[in-house]
């Protein structure tokens, strides 16, 4: 059986002759913090996009230099409560050291923290932001 390849196993010459492998982009985010709102707003999703929200500074969030605030969260929240036995389905998509098993498995996963600071609930990626709603209700009521 052959070996499944990634982008990461291939090489290509550049015009001058240099070789160049694709595995030096592995684990690698094109963009520094300060280039991110310029790509939303002028590449994807471009036409002017800007988000009404705070973006904040990239992070690392598993591995030895993951940041203290998803340090804790993981502790307090180790797995999604919509997906408890759910990891990564593919480990060559594990591009950190040491792996936990309360590691943020892939983008999208979300914490709720409550209003008095304490994480209230993990969702997995695949779970609609849309679909909070009601949690996020019960937090409130309980807050008033």
């Amino acid at each position: 059986m052959a070996e499944s390849k990634t982008l990461y196993d291939f090489s290509t010459k550049s015009l001058t002759g240099e070789v160049f492998n694709f595995s030096a982009l592995k684990g690698k985010e094109n963009c520094k913090n300060e280039e991110i709102l310029l790509s939303l707003k002028y590449v994807r999703p471009g036409n002017g996009f800007e988000p009404k929200f705070q973006l904040l500074e990239k992070v690392d969030v598993n591995g030895k230099d993951a940041h203290p605030l998803f340090v804790f969260l993981k502790e307090k929240l180790p797995f999604p409560s919509d997906e408890p036995m759910s990891f990564m389905t593919d480990p060559k998509f594990i591009i950190w050291s040491p792996v936990c098993r309360n590691d943020i498995a892939w983008n999208f996963e979300k914490f709720l923290i409550g209003p008095d600071g304490v994480p209230f609930k993990r969702y997995g990626r695949r779970y609609l932001t849309s679909n909070i709603e009601g949690d996020i209700k019960k937090l409130l009521n309980l807050a008033n």
